[in-house]
């Protein structure tokens, strides 16, 4: 072959990359599936693309629509598969725009406020571009400010516990070998579990999602505070990189986590008015207002570890413990300053057995039940002031104006005073004690609120 047929070779197998360098080019980035995942207070619609895609969104009125420009794109999914009821997009329409862009158009029932983001890669999704729609107006979080409470014919009202399904929607938490998905199996026991509570005369139980669709961690305990929240329990099943580690566990908020979140909300305006736990920051110094909020947050982790301590002990006899004792750590969900809260993980989904036993419904319901009888331990013991639980502890002690409590682990004598509504001088005196050091064990007298 001459110099002359080589150069030709050349330049065509160069025009060739060029040509296939082009047309990739001009593909572009694929919307290759799209899921909508209608919650209470927004809709989430997920758009599965090839990479990163830049996009740009705005609002169009009368009608009501939601514009997606997808810069450099073009459309593999079929919107018109896309099932939309209980949301408020009415249709999805799309076309090509500038030759090489996308348009998606949601036409809407009634005005929302968009948000937009994108997701990285996870071991079940790829790229990800995430719209939600956000229903100002008819919020969930809005309509859960004023909760029903069930009175008894007592006139008192129920300890309200709010159940908190992990994860859910685009988010499915732990999957286990078989593809069970932790959203799925903590959503049918937090149900039964609020089943329960609800049927026990003096409790009333909340959901915060009865579906499957995500809510942000921070607004989960924003729905405990709306809903004037006892106890928070959120519910979990493990995960780990091998599948030999097993058994449930409890795990209440962490002193360093305690210690971040005073700082966030000494930092919030916002939150200075808000607590419902008897403290209240608003007008305030820093320095009071700091007291103040290390003394609630020290008074709910040491409920919530009272409360965890039960529960662990009910779930011991149904399921292998993976520790014997409350764990703690700095989970979100569990920043609440003013709510005892808690978490517990069911067990380890990335186990065959326990993911097997997981799927089933009798063993779910026996650890739902394990949990309520933890939670009626509990209360039974140091009801809320005001409750029904609280008014017939006083009619078993044949209507005394005296109880009495057992000093546990991590309770303070100014946490013991908080929650029965009296003083650290009053139980001093009731009790004849020089100080307020209290040993784990000790049995003292709470004079009636």
């Amino acid at each position: 072959m001459n110099r002359i047929s080589i150069r030709s070779s050349l330049v065509g197998v160069a025009a060739l990359v060029l040509l296939c360098a082009s047309l990739v080019a001009q593909a572009g980035t694929r919307v290759e599936g799209a899921r909508v995942w209608p919650a209470p207070d927004h809709t989430r619609l997920v758009l599965d693309t090839g990479g990163k895609v830049a996009h740009n969104i705005f609002s169009l009125d009368n009608p009501s629509r939601l514009v997606i420009d997808l810069k450099n794109a073009d459309l593999k999914a079929d919107f018109a598969k896309l099932d939309l009821s209980g949301s408020p997009i009415r249709r999805i329409r799309s076309a090509p725009r500038n030759g090489t862009d996308l348009r998606v158009v949601l036409d809407l029932a009634s005005k929302i406020k968009p948000r937009s983001f994108e997701l990285e890669p996870n071991g079940q999704y790829g790229h990800r571009l995430v719209v939600d729609l956000i229903d100002e107006d008819g919020s969930r979080l809005e309509k859960a400010s004023k909760p029903t409470v069930t009175q008894s014919s007592a006139g008192k009202r129920d300890v309200v516990v709010v159940i908190d399904a992990g994860h859910g929607g685009e988010d499915p938490g732990a999957i286990g070998p078989r593809g069970t998905r932790e959203k799925d199996v903590v959503l049918k026991m937090a149900q039964t579990l609020a089943k329960l509570i609800n049927e026990r005369p003096g409790y009333t139980a909340k959901l915060t999602r009865t579906g499957d669709y995500y809510i942000g961690l921070r607004n989960r305990t924003l729905l405990a505070r709306k809903y004037n929240a006892d106890l928070f329990v959120s519910v979990h099943a493990d995960a780990f990189r091998t599948p030999q580690p097993k058994g449930a566990s409890v795990f209440a908020l962490s002193q360093r986590g305690a210690t971040s979140e005073t700082a966030r909300w000494l930092a919030q305006s916002e939150n200075r008015s808000d607590l419902t736990g008897g403290v209240s920051l608003d007008g305030r110094d820093d320095m009071l207002a700091g007291v103040l909020l290390d003394l609630s947050m020290t008074a709910s982790i040491n409920a919530s570890l009272g409360v965890g301590s039960s529960v662990l002990g009910k779930l011991g006899g149904v399921a292998k413990l993976h520790k014997s004792g409350v764990e703690q750590a700095a989970f979100v969900v569990l920043k609440s300053p003013d709510i005892p809260s808690i978490l517990v993980e069911a067990g380890f989904i990335s186990n065959p057995q326990e993911e097997k036993n997981l799927s089933t419904e009798w063993y779910r319901s026996r650890l739902a039940s394990a949990i309520m009888k933890g939670i009626d331990e509990y209360f039974q013991k140091t009801p809320p002031p005001g409750t029904l639980l609280a008014h017939q502890k006083q009619q078993r002690q044949g209507g005394s104006a005296v109880s009495h409590y057992r000093i546990q682990r991590g309770d303070t004598l100014s946490g013991v005073a908080r929650r029965n509504q009296t003083t650290v001088s009053e139980l001093m005196q009731f009790n004849g004690l020089r100080d307020d050091r209290v040993m784990v064990g000790q049995t003292i007298r709470i004079p009636a609120s």
